[in-house]
């Protein structure tokens, strides 16, 4: 595929670029910082500012699919919903958070106690971002939720998909590497299985 990939240059950008390109799909780059992005045969590279829809939309345009990896902090869904749209790509899968996963019925982690305080704009604008996409039917949208622990490690393709609730292990760890985040992604990307809907990876 031609794969359109906003914040390349991340911590979960960088491993979906990779992981593409292990896949060979060609890979649209786009960054605010593309010195950061290692040249590669089958990734372009491009500078935008993601804020600006209107020169978004045109470095979009003629992809297969569009992913964002963006930090929801300082993103507008309206902006990048809309450059999506406007580029005429109608597969769109967003890089989620796991704040608005749920750890009991009705219970989201963001809402217990125990939530960081430093992670709560992040986590409350990341749900915020999910609930504009579940009113959105312009798209064939798919949002991936981490784990609580979304870290660098090993790439072992040894995982456990969900739907809305948290993951966690035996010992109530719940954790994913960026390197297994992306296998799951791709895999999504490759062959849909949660289309306009939310799901999660975790160990």
């Amino acid at each position: 595929m031609n794969v359109a990939l906003i914040g390349a240059s991340g911590n979960a950008g960088s491993r979906i670029r990779a992981e593409l390109v292990r896949r060979g799909h060609r890979v649209t780059a786009i960054a605010r910082h593309p010195e950061r992005i290692a040249a590669d045969d089958a990734v372009t590279v491009r500078a935008a500012d993601a804020s600006d829809g209107a020169a978004l939309s045109g470095l979009l345009a003629g992809h297969d699919a569009v992913i964002s990896a963006l930090p929801f902090r300082g993103s507008d869904p309206e902006t990048l919903i809309g450059a999506v749209k406007a580029a005429g790509v109608s597969r769109y899968l967003v890089v989620g958070g796991a704040g608005s996963l749920e750890v009991a019925p009705g219970v989201r982690l963001i809402d217990t106690p125990e939530f960081p305080d430093a992670y709560r704009t992040e986590a409350a604008a990341g749900a915020a971002f999910l609930e504009r996409l579940r009113r959105e039917d312009g798209l064939d949208w798919t949002f991936l939720s981490p784990s609580a622990m979304f870290v660098p490690g090993e790439r072992t393709g040894r995982f456990r998909l969900g739907t809305d609730s948290l993951l966690a292990d035996d010992t109530g760890t719940s954790s994913i590497s960026f390197e297994d985040y992306a296998i799951a992604l791709v895999d999504e990307l490759e062959t849909p299985r949660h289309v306009r809907r939310r799901f999660t990876v975790g160990y």
